[in-house]
């Protein structure tokens, strides 16, 4: 399980690397060129409140199979398209694959594992999305750097046979459930969620106003937020069994840790495309050496995670959460602060070594807070609720960085703007005058995800101490 889950996770991180080259080689521009996470983001996260149902009703190692067919199918089709528009489309259809699989991992976890060995088995499935951090970025780096960007897709296809046949053989089948499903509310928070990225997105192409008639960015946004209303009433007058379990939000420390994941996922997924750019495009780093730039984060957050385990279970979660989330938003802030065409590298590790140690006291706590007070027989719909608001934040990042980046390169680079496709991502061929302006850009942009943290740090203060906890 462990495989397929390792795969999708370095797939949401490899594809950051390779965005400037995937921007060169399909001839694009910037905001479409995010469209091909975005769409991912978009694809994967909207069904995961109902994968999660499927998988009980189907059995867990089922749809596990099928998400994992469709997945790297999928990655074969993204590897041998020609187009933008192909590539985005293919990558939907990834998302939608990532999105069967994903729940499924940690529930077969919860209910093949006895109580007093699951920590251990948590543990490893925690330690794979460090892991993915670091190897996602490098190995996607050393793919973009040999073969070409079309072998990060091509490389989840030999994985994606191994995983199927490893889980056919070795995984139990589970016993499965009933439910009803919950189509209408599925139906408008998809329209919904489209909607409002759309509208951030590509608001920046539309000046923020008309479209075509009487199509508006505005008229866009205002709507979807007006079909995610309507999802929220239904989902609390849905007498049979809602999408969205509202009952969920009554503990304080559940709803209080999705507002803060929200915004770790928009930063997370946000900061990543500035920094590749800049590393890229300014600084004529390849893609491996841009991707190492991460390493400083992902070793400093895999060698500290065991001890913020263990606080995470005695103190209050008030103070380490706050300290995690706050410590990587002054890391984002410091590198807003140094990304200059002519910033030693060294430099640039240090505040990433800062986000390693921010890292480390903000996924596990916070995780282990979210879920902690509710019932065990509401664990399964929290978890769920809990990994959807962090997509969910993922990808408003991925919309609003792109249309800050372009809003920013058309502020710091007038007439440059998006149209950066003939930039070859080396600072030999990039003029100092644009050089600088474009390393201006990319850091201003970086200043986003630092202050969507700080709404997270804000909101973790008025954690309770969780009943386990003795006071």
């Amino acid at each position: 399980m462990v495989i397929g889950f390792f795969m999708i996770l370095v797939d949401s991180t490899i594809v950051s690397v390779a965005t400037p080259a995937i921007l060169r080689g399909l001839d694009t521009d910037v905001n479409s060129v995010i469209w091909v996470t975005s769409a991912y983001l978009l694809a994967y996260a909207t069904p995961l409140l109902i994968t999660g149902r499927l998988g009980d009703r189907y059995g867990p190692k089922n749809l596990y199979l099928v998400g994992l067919t469709v997945f790297t199918l999928a990655s074969l089709w993204c590897g041998l398209t020609g187009t933008i528009t192909g590539l985005i489309v293919a990558r939907v259809v990834q998302g939608l694959g990532a999105s069967m699989l994903t729940p499924q991992t940690m529930a077969v976890i919860t209910r093949t594992f006895p109580a007093a060995s699951r920590g251990q088995a948590m543990a490893l499935w925690g330690a794979t999305a460090g892991v993915a951090i670091l190897v996602g970025p490098v190995v996607g780096g050393l793919l973009v750097d040999g073969p070409g960007w079309e072998w990060i897709f091509f490389i989840n296809v030999p994985v994606g046979v191994v995983a199927f046949a490893l889980a056919a053989r070795l995984v139990p089948r589970l016993e499965t459930h009933s439910h009803s499903f919950d189509w209408i509310g599925v139906a408008l928070s998809a329209v919904g969620m489209f909607l409002v990225v759309f509208g951030v997105q590509e608001g920046e192409t539309y000046d923020w106003g008309t479209i075509s008639g009487f199509v508006s960015v505005p008229l866009i946004i205002g709507v979807g937020l007006l079909v995610l209303g309507v999802f929220i009433w239904w989902q609390a007058h849905n007498t049979r069994e809602p999408l969205l379990p509202l009952r969920l939000f009554d503990d304080r420390n559940f709803s209080l840790a999705n507002v803060a994941i929200t915004t770790i996922g928009f930063s997370i997924t946000a900061m990543a495309f500035p920094l590749m750019l800049y590393a890229q495009a300014v600084r004529g780093m390849s893609p491996t050496a841009s991707a190492l730039l991460l390493a400083p984060m992902a070793v400093i957050s895999g060698g500290l995670a065991p001890v913020s385990g263990r606080l995470a279970d005695r103190v209050h979660p008030r103070g380490i959460t706050a300290a995690g989330i706050g410590l990587t938003a002054l890391s984002l802030l410091w590198l807003a602060l140094v990304m200059h065409p002519e910033t030693e590298t060294w430099v640039l590790l240090l505040p990433m070594a800062l986000m390693g140690v921010g890292n480390a006291f903000m996924w596990g706590p916070l995780g282990a807070t979210a879920t902690r007070n509710l019932p065990l027989s509401s664990a399964g719909a929290g978890s769920g609720v809990y990994n959807t608001t962090r997509q969910v934040g993922a990808v408003l990042g991925s919309a609003a960085i792109a249309a800050l980046i372009e809003a920013r390169l058309a502020a710091d680079l007038p007439g440059v703007s998006g149209q950066l496709s003939g930039l070859q991502g080396s600072g030999a061929t990039m003029p100092a005058q644009v050089a600088s302006g474009f390393a201006d850009a990319m850091a201003e942009s970086m200043l986003l995800p630092a202050a969507a943290l700080l709404i997270g740090v804000v909101a973790v203060l008025f954690f309770e101490r969780p009943a386990s906890h003795a006071h």
